[in-house]
């Protein structure tokens, strides 16, 4: 039982206070990170006012309900499942009204939402930054007139500052959350496009998926228009894959939802939705998102969690994105299945094609002022993605491009022709490398080909400066090799013919004599060997390295004889290119 002659602690005096404000805004302001900031936030607290239990409670502004986000004398279970609705309890009263509740006998105020059966007294202080309402600072104790209206005062000084440092530190983790999530979703954009094996990608596809949205489990499937049912092709629960095959009947089940309605389905609470069809005890909330390839549901993509309320807004913003790339990348993976059934019959017209994607290539070795020039390109299969070329601007400058359509094969081939023919025909404008990628990027999305995008990098050599100005959109990082030492290029850019007002930047190079500078695709750092290592950026270099004062043509043969060996005998997994330039 608790003392009921408890007393509160000595109250401030007006220096220990000054010096009080002044420590809670530099330790506050001195870290974003949230968990850290709000064990801070309750060891400050704790030195003016003594409490027995501390809690932030932040606000769900969609479901207006306000959840224990940090926690001192709380049991987790009360953490984990406690919401209180904006209006009910002293919590919510202080919400509702922007106002401070303090209650010095909670047994006498018939609002009180009991948490802890031992506490009698409660201080609940909402917290406002930038005149909108983000959650409450809740103080309990074990006895009755614990708190004092000077601890109001205190804290209801104290929340201004703690307000906007939480939203700082949100801030802060929502914009490293967004940069992750868009490099992630770019990864998986290139990952899922590069594999055509279906089991393989539907695979990849629930570990990428993983990196992005914590799920408890993740299904893909499939539609099968005779049987008129949604058929599993892979289940995975916490991280492994499950056996069992899941069926569901055309517009049945919240899966059969999200494919007769063409939109995500999110479901907060299954227990409550009718449609929800029981095959996991364990689930509380689920998300369905219809797999759409040229107006037609080919499948859907069902995620489910023990967490109620689990699947946000945010979440159905990265499927939105994520979706189309799912569904474009299955059918291109059945597509290719069925285009590696009649290989035997395609083979003749496949060479065919490969002779005559070579001859659309430019020479090996163009003259260029000032550089020597060497590429040598290897398709994965007959036809290839990579593409390199050599275009002239007047007499006084000239131009290299390296490129890596996404994909692989023919498809991959004829969009690859389609970048050269574009190319050339902008080369009379003479752009600058910026302008170039923006332009041909604006053109490639005119020309939208479902699946398909190119990394490119595109450089400017004007010898009477010596110098070398270059853009790159999604291809590996150029190496340049001076004096022994080699280093990357810093260029990155987005590849093209993905999203629409894309920025791109130039890198300025001045090259000496000697200088040895490398555009490559990622076939060649990705090549793996047995083991599934990568060859890597770093031995490539050191191959340049090593053999940089050899002639062009010896080091690319040393180069793709490395990797061959490499490779030990296993399939190219890409196409692979090597464009070589020296200074002369």
């Amino acid at each position: 039982m608790p003392d009921a002659t408890h007393t509160a602690a000595r109250p401030l005096e007006l220096t220990e206070l000054l010096t009080l404000l002044l420590e809670v805004s530099e330790r506050l302001n001195s870290t974003l990170d949230l968990d850290e900031l709000m064990a801070r936030i309750a060891e400050l607290v704790k030195r003016a006012i003594d409490y027995e239990v501390f809690a932030i409670l932040l606000l769900n502004e969609k479901t207006q309900e306000l959840y224990i986000r940090f926690s001192v004398g709380h049991p987790e279970d009360v953490v984990r499942h406690l919401r209180i609705k904006v209006g009910e309890g002293l919590v919510g009263r202080a919400a509702a009204t922007r106002k401070s509740v303090l209650v010095n006998d909670v047994q006498s105020d018939p609002a009180y939402i009991q948490s802890l059966p031992a506490m009698r007294s409660e201080l609940a202080v909402p917290l406002i930054a930038k005149n909108r309402v983000i959650g409450v600072i809740d103080l309990e104790a074990p006895w009755p007139d614990f708190f004092t209206e000077r601890h109001q005062n205190l804290l209801e000084l104290l929340a201004g500052r703690i307000a906007t440092a939480i939203e700082n530190a949100r801030l802060y983790r929502r914009t490293l959350r967004q940069a992750r999530t868009l490099q992630l979703l770019n990864e998986i954009s290139r990952e899922v496009s590069s594999v055509l094996v279906l089991n393989e990608l539907l695979r990849k596809i629930g570990t990428l998926t993983k990196r992005l949205i914590d799920y408890h489990r993740f299904s893909i499937l499939l539609a099968d228009e005779r049987a008129r049912t949604f058929n599993s092709v892979i289940s995975i629960k916490q991280d492994e894959r499950m056996p069992e095959k899941t069926t569901v009947p055309f517009g049945q089940g919240i899966v059969g939802a999200a494919a007769e309605s063409r939109q995500t389905v999110v479901v907060p609470d299954v227990r409550r939705d009718p449609r929800y069809i029981p095959t996991n005890p364990e689930t509380r909330s689920e998300m369905a998102v219809p797999l759409i390839y040229r107006d037609r549901v080919i499948g859907v993509v069902d995620l489910e969690s023990p967490r109620l309320a689990y699947f946000s807004d945010e979440h159905v913003r990265i499927f939105s994105t994520l979706a189309p790339q799912i569904a474009i990348a299955i059918e291109n993976a059945r597509l290719y299945e069925r285009v590696v059934r009649s290989e035997a019959r395609l083979e003749r017209d496949l060479e065919r094609a490969r002779e005559i994607q070579l001859h659309l290539m430019p020479g090996l070795s163009p003259r260029i002022p000032g550089l020597e020039v060497h590429a040598r390109f290897q398709p994965a299969r007959e036809l290839g993605g990579d593409l390199y070329d050599f275009l002239a601007y007047g007499k006084d400058r000239h131009v290299l491009v390296s490129a890596d359509v996404s994909g692989k094969g023919a498809p991959a081939a004829l969009y690859g022709a389609m970048v050269s023919g574009i190319l050339r025909s902008l080369a009379p404008q003479r752009l600058s490398t910026t302008e170039m990628l923006k332009k041909l990027n604006r053109m490639l999305l005119e020309r939208k080909i479902e699946g398909h995008f190119i990394s490119l990098t595109y450089a400017i050599w004007e010898p009477k400066t010596r110098t070398l100005r270059l853009a790159n959109a999604g291809m590996p990082l150029p190496i340049l090799v001076r004096r022994g030492h080699g280093q990357l290029i810093p260029a990155e850019g987005v590849p093209l013919g993905l999203l629409e007002h894309t920025e791109y930047q130039e890198t300025s190079l001045t090259l000496e004599k000697g200088d040895l500078l490398a555009f490559f695709s990622d076939g060649l750092i990705e090549a793996t060997n047995p083991q599934q290592e990568e060859f890597g950026s770093r031995r490539l270099e050191a191959i340049l390295r090593e053999n940089a004062r050899r002639p062009i043509p010896e080091i690319i043969e040393k180069g793709f004889s490395a990797i061959a060996r490499f490779e030990h005998g296993l399939p190219r997994r890409d196409d692979q290119t090597l464009l070589l330039a020296r200074a002369k």
